[in-house]
């Protein structure tokens, strides 16, 4: 199970699928050098794990000690739509 909060950055707690680096590791580039940025792939599998994980509201959040999980992330700055009123047509 990936744990978001363990690494320098949330994307790295997951294994990169296009370069096959393990979690914890930086993606690399085919020529064998460090990437300058993460596999998009790699940061769709994060988001996909961190949802299935933690939920669709849950957000992660860089705090002076590293990664915290907010489990009702930006839900409650969210605006509460207005009751429509009658008929807008």
């Amino acid at each position: 199970m990936s744990d978001f909060t363990a690494y320098p950055h949330p994307v790295l707690a997951v294994p990169c699928p296009d370069c096959r680096r393990r979690a914890g590791a930086w993606c690399q580039r085919p020529s064998g050098h460090k990437a300058s940025d993460f596999h998009l792939a790699r940061k769709a599998e994060a988001d996909r794990a961190f949802i299935e994980r933690h939920g669709p509201d849950a957000s992660i959040v860089r705090t002076a000690g590293g990664w915290s999980i907010d489990p009702r992330g930006r839900v409650g700055i969210r605006p509460t739509p207005e009751p429509r009123q009658g008929n807008l047509l």
